[in-house]
Order: C-alpha cells, then sequence, then structure tokens
C-alpha cells in the first residue's frame, strides 16, 4: 500500500459543500481483488448490558480505500471502529486485518481475545485518532510522537526522532515539537495526535469524528491534513459529520442507522441521491447546518 510521502501539508481548500475535481481524478474507485482487503468487518455485533449497539453489521475496506462512516449520534459509528481496533470486544462476527482474523473465543463472563498479543500486534497496523485528541499531557509533543514507536515497535530512540520531525513538519507544527499538548491549540492537538497515529506506520488510519472538539475556526486545518492523506492513497475509515468533506474524499459512503447499515455506496450517490429516506433527512438536516 502506498505510505504517506513527507512533503508538507498544502494549505489549498475547497468548498465544504462542493466536490473537489483534484481529488476527484485522485482518489480510486475501490477495486475488486478480495486479496487487497485491508479491513473486512462480517457480521458485527455488540452489545452494552440490554443495549445491541451494532447488528450484524459487515464492511470491506480494500487498500486505498476512504471510507467514511455517517448517520446520527448513537447510530453504532464510533462503537464499530473500536471494535475494529479491539478498544471494544465484539460480542458476535468476524474482523480481518490485512489478511489475519481476529480470534476471539467465548467465556461465561463474554467474549474476549483469544490471544492477547495478537491484539497487540493487529493494534500496529492501525493508528487511531480521537476525537478527544487523547495525548500525554506530561509529555512534549514530541515525546508523544516517539513513545509508541520507539517502546512498542523498538525504533532506535534517534531514528524515531528523525522520523517525528518529518512528521510534525508534515502536520505543520515542527515549531511546537518541544512545547506540551496544553501550550498548543485544539487544532495543532489534533495535528499532533495525526503525527502520532502516523509514526507507528500504520496499514489503516482510523478517525473518529476527528473535528468534532473543536472550534469551527480551526477545523479546517485539521481537514486539510486528512484531505492530503487520502490523496496519498493511505487507507481510511472515517467517522464525520463534514459532509463535504465526505463528499470530497470518500471512496464509499456508509450510513448506519440503529447499529445497522441503511446505505452504502459512493458519496454521488449516497449524498446527492440516496435511496433511503433516513439518509435524505439526514442530509437535509446536515447539509441546512453547514449551509
Amino acid at each position: 500500500m502506498p505510505r504517506s510521502s513527507l512533503c508538507p501539508i498544502g494549505q489549498t481548500t475547497t468548498h465544504p459543500l462542493q466536490p473537489s475535481r483534484f481529488l476527484r481524478m485522485h482518489r480510486h474507485p475501490p477495486v475488486s481483488d478480495s486479496a487487497s482487503a485491508a479491513v473486512i468487518v462480517e457480521g458485527l455485533h455488540k452489545r452494552f448490558g440490554e443495549l445491541e449497539v451494532l447488528k450484524g453489521v459487515s464492511l470491506t475496506a480494500r487498500e486505498g480505500d476512504v471510507i467514511t462512516l455517517i448517520g446520527s449520534s448513537g447510530s453504532g459509528k464510533s462503537t464499530l471502529l473500536r471494535c475494529i481496533n479491539m478498544l471494544e470486544i465484539p460480542d458476535d462476527g468476524r474482523i480481518v486485518i490485512g489478511g489475519e482474523a481476529i480470534a476471539l473465543k467465548k467465556t461465561r463472563g463474554g467474549t474476549v481475545p483469544a490471544d492477547t498479543r495478537q491484539v497487540e500486534r493487529m493494534r500496529t497496523r492501525l493508528g487511531m485518532v480521537f476525537q478527544s485528541f487523547n495525548l500525554w499531557t506530561h509529555m512534549t509533543i514530541l515525546e508523544n510522537v516517539i513513545e509508541a514507536p520507539v517502546h512498542v515497535l523498538g525504533v532506535p530512540k534517534a531514528e524515531a526522532v528523525d522520523r517525528a520531525r518529518v512528521l510534525l513538519d508534515k502536520v505543520g507544527i515542527l515549531a511546537k515539537a518541544d512545547a506540551y499538548p496544553v501550550q498548543l491549540s485544539g487544532g495543532q492537538q489534533q495535528r499532533a495526535a495525526i503525527a502520532r497515529a502516523l509514526a507507528m506506520q500504520p496499514k489503516v488510519m482510523l478517525f473518529d469524528e476527528p473535528t468534532s472538539a473543536l472550534d469551527p475556526e480551526l477545523v479546517g486545518e485539521v481537514l486539510r491534513v486528512i484531505r492530503q492523506l487520502a490523496d496519498e492513497g493511505n487507507t481510511m475509515i472515517l467517522v464525520t459529520h463534514e459532509m463535504g468533506f465526505a463528499r470530497e474524499v470518500a471512496s464509499k459512503v456508509v450510513f448506519l442507522h440503529q447499529g445497522r447499515i441503511e446505505e452504502e455506496g459512493s458519496p454521488d450517490k449516497v449524498l446527492t441521491n440516496p435511496d433511503s429516506d433516513r439518509v435524505r433527512q439526514f442530509l437535509s438536516r446536515h447539509l441546512s447546518g453547514a449551509a
């Protein structure tokens, strides 16, 4: 799979509700060869007590895909991402990362990983960016970025520092390398979190509403970073409420409703001419709010 290039993030932007012709030329449609699947989710169920949050969700992300998950709050979008990364353990179903199925087993207390070392290894293939940044507050930005490569992957510290500086430059905050998270704006903290995830050289990037905690004026700087990662061919699954952004970068849009996939397809189809009345109502609310 193409790795992220190391050029600095550009400063160009696009009107939030208009498709970008440049990005359209460079986004690749999903390919049909199953061997190229980066993530496969089959029949996923997840319950929290009596509440079933995911009800048999199936999803495939192939190498180079950018899949955006949309839907109302509580539809299961974030839970799906957390199950893919095994931050939540699904009750039923199958997850395959890079051709390797995650082994689960049933116990009296519920479903658990059959091999915790396998889960740890699989997580190194997935970069997770949270809406609340999740940076270590007692570490500098540079220390945050090198922590996992050094202590999880065993990368020599000097090598990790060199790559971290390249990534911080890429996301436009190299000057903040020695600052602490509290000294950065929300947008800068989220860009630092993206650099931290990229430092593990993941096969797939997962974004859980990466702009929802940001002030409106800071959203664009984070979306520019993600937009370039998409254009470079990185495989990504994003939960977002930014409909214009989804239209620009996605190879597939998936609409979830009450734990099930209500509709999925190309952004032009789902966001312009959806089959589902629920999708039309959802878009009417969100697009009118963005206008």
